[in-house]
């Protein structure tokens, strides 16, 4: 008889009625990934000297596998290969075996999938490498099926080889080995340049990102499609800087053809992670919490734009599936959920990509009475045969992913009923649904915290506070910092952290954790005023510092490079589907150096971009946010400085005006005549003799700390705003 259970990872662990199978060496650990391949009959090690040594004692090569939980191929690969007892044989007779969860060492993959790159041209998850016990790689693959298939080799005969080459000509591997070592070498050498930087990089930009915009469907180049966030971004700045009005109107048109796609879960709000095809019907079903705090700034800014509430209305619905879905009960958020499930209860073995969010047409037909049922197949694209092709292919499976098919308005002239009672019956057919999946078995959910994507969510809620005004939102946002600094930070050493699960708080953070949880905090203080943020990223930035920053170079290292099993100690600056923490770090930087007029933080963040200059010029698709410190660089921005007391009514109304304007190139801050504005008085004199008068609360609009008259109007600041947004652009 056998009995299955599901373990906090969502990995369905078999048991024997009166036999429990015994976990390999990660059983011990915490990464979700690696307990998930707990039970395979390889006998997998985590990174660390216990394997190499190994490797070295027994004279074998290394298999590293790198991967993460949500991961749909990875999940593939374990059944086909790491769960096949005779592959695992050969495995644990001619290798040592490493698993490698890249979400907690996003250092060690970067270097691997370097090398993936260099070796194939091209990347992704699972990835497999195999390298020598002096952590130089000669072989790199992706996912790789147990037997040839569709001109991949198999992994029982790419095991053999790679075990006979290793007995009868090691040497082509050592060489092998080298070469690839060098190549990664030079390569991060010649990143560093000192290419002049000048506007005309922006217009490079924004030139190639227009060449690869999709005008029927929105986004950039073709199917695989990712929404990258960073691209809006910087788009939306450019807009900005010059009223290009395409720059603004490809960001718009991409924003609403997502969120009418089968991309955006209709039901249950947040995005998956991309879609399969051009048109963001199919999606890869995976849910990552960077992309939903990403995604959620950009409908933000979208709707400071065009003042349309639909942008809002679907920054609104995402942020509650993460606090339904990510938030941990005590604050911080957690990573990700699955593409796949079980597609029964009764049957927790049998697991399918999407099962979670696909219907039948008779399953919806069954929830809701005729009338319904019709109304929402037309809205939302339901078809008896499904609209979702087999294994992506031409014939269709029978499935369907609720998407955007036909508006509201185009109802209404079909049925010919009023506006508000098709929104009602549709709004009826979604919470029916809703409730009916919510009884579905549930994708895994990644429950670790990284304080990284953490740090892009607290700014996500701080930033829709200002914008939304919903204090529920800032609660979140201040819980989650509060939680991550008792849980991730030690004060006596003032390091940092990156990762938290079930009690355990381990691994040096990288430059990404300090550059994305320095940033939520100064977008928590501009939201809270609490001065405690804003002393806190000080604190945390000058430990960044310390630890990454290029004193010969500029630029920041991913690592504090005391890790000798890294080959290469990386600069990361590629903006892909998270911004490099670079570009963050250097932006920080420069929005620091307004808050507290410091030229040494200015210094550092133009010497880093000119550091990068070449890449931006050349390669401007690689580094959109990078693009978006160099546009922020470009500029004189605004100093927003609040008098007076926090909860005055007028003080609501003046923020509420600001926020409800796209003004990226500005900071604010607040002065109460506390000790917050002695603190603040220490490196700005601006501040020592500022009124903070309760009772006649006042903005000031400075430049350098050069200030117009203090305004006390409404209208008034209506009128500068507007005339200070057009004064702080320069030619540079």
């Amino acid at each position: 008889m056998r009995i299955f259970n599901e373990d906090s990872t969502g990995k369905t662990i078999k048991k024997l009625a009166h036999q429990e199978i015994e976990p390999n060496r990660l059983g011990r650990e915490k990464s979700p990934y690696l307990l998930q391949h707990a039970y395979n009959p390889v006998d997998w090690y985590p990174w660390g000297d216990e394997a190499f040594e190994k490797a070295r004692r027994e004279d074998k090569p290394i298999f590293l596998s790198v991967g993460y939980s949500t991961c749909y191929w990875c999940h593939v690969m374990e059944r086909e290969v790491f769960e096949n007892k005779a592959i695992a044989q050969m495995m644990n007779r001619w290798v040592v075996s490493i698993k490698v969860d890249r979400e907690e060492r996003p250092d060690l993959d970067r270097v691997y999938m370097a090398a993936l790159q260099a070796m194939t041209g091209s990347g992704g998850w699972p990835m497999s490498i195999f390298m020598t016990a002096e952590y130089k790689p000669f072989f790199a693959a992706t996912y790789i099926p147990p037997t040839n298939q569709e001109g991949r080799i198999g992994f029982l005969k790419l095991l053999t080889r790679v075990h006979a080459v290793w007995i009868n000509e090691r040497s082509k591997i050592v060489e092998n080995g080298n070469r690839i070592t060098e190549i990664l070498q030079e390569y991060e050498k010649a990143q560093h340049t000192t290419t002049p930087i000048t506007l005309g990089i922006l217009h490079h930009a924004f030139e190639e990102f227009a060449k690869s915009f999709d005008s029927t469907f929105g986004g950039f180049g073709t199917a695989p499609k990712f929404p990258r966030p960073t691209v809006f971004n910087f788009l939306l700045r450019y807009y900005s800087r010059t009223g290009n009005l395409m720059a603004r109107d490809m960001v718009l048109a991409t924003l609403r053809k997502i969120a009418e796609g089968g991309i955006y879960d209709q039901l249950g709000g947040g995005f998956h992670r991309y879609s399969t095809d051009e048109r963001w019907h199919v999606p890869h079903y995976e849910k990552m919490l960077y992309d939903q705090a990403q995604l959620v700034i950009s409908f933000l800014e979208a709707f400071q734009i065009s003042h349309d509430p639909f942008y809002a209305q679907v920054a609104t619905e995402v942020l509650g599936y993460v606090q339904r879905v990510l938030n941990h009960p005590e604050g911080g958020f957690y990573s990700a959920e699955d593409a796949e499930s079980a597609v029964s209860l009764t049957d927790p073995m049998k697991k399918k990509e999407g099962a979670f969010y696909t219907w039948k047409k008779k399953e919806i037909d069954s929830l809701l009475n005729d009338k319904v049922a019709k109304i929402t197949a037309f809205g939302y694209g339901i078809q008896e045969t499904g609209n979702v092709p087999r294994d992506r292919g031409q014939e269709l499976s029978g499935e369907n992913i609720l998407f955007v098919a036909n508006s509201v308005e185009d109802i209404v002239h079909l049925i010919g009923e009023k506006i508000e009672d098709v929104q009602s019956y549709l709004d009826t057919a979604k919470r029916k649904l809703f409730s009916a999946r919510e009884l579905r078995p549930k994708p895994h959910k990644d429950d670790k915290l990284l304080l990284s994507w953490n740090g892009l969510m607290i700014s996500a809620f701080a930033k829709a506070y200002q914008i939304l005004h919903d204090p529920a939102y800032l609660a979140i946002a201040t819980e989650a910092v509060q939680f991550l600094l008792i849980k991730l930070y030690d004060p006596l050493s003032e390091r940092l952290l990156r990762r938290f699960r079930n009690g355990e708080a381990k691994i040096e953070s990288h430059l990404a954790d300090y550059a994305f949880f320095v940033q939520g905090m100064l977008d928590l203080y501009e939201a809270s005023f609490n001065i405690t943020w804003l002393k806190m990223a000080l604190r945390l930035t000058e430990e960044q510092i310390k630890l990454f920053y290029d004193e010969e170079r500029g630029g920041f290292f991913d690592t504090n490079g005391t890790d000798q099993t890294l080959l290469i100690r990386t600069k990361e600056t590629y903006d892909g589907a998270e911004p490099s923490g670079n570009s963050i770090a250097i932006l920080n930087l420069l929005r620091l150096s307004q808050m507290i007029g410091s030229n040494r933080y200015h210094e550092m963040a133009s010497r880093s971009l000119i550091c990068f200059g070449e890449i931006m010029e050349k390669n401007p698709h690689a580094v959109p946010q990078l693009l978006v410190a160099l546009d922020y660089s470009f500029s004189k921005p605004m100093q927003i400085v609040l008098a007076g007391d926090k909860k005055h009514s007028f003080v609501l109304e003046m923020l509420n005006e600001i926020h409800s304007r796209f003004q990226p190139r500005k900071v604010i801050l607040f002065a109460d005549g506390s000790k917050d504005q002695e603190f603040l008085s220490q490196y700005v004199h601006f501040y020592e003799d500022l009124p903070a008068d309760e009772k006649d609360p006042k903005v000031y609009i400075c430049q350098n700390y050069s200030c117009e008259m203090p305004i006390s109007d409404i209208q008034k600041l209506k009128r500068t705003l507007d005339r200070s947004n057009r004064l702080i652009l320069y030619e540079g």
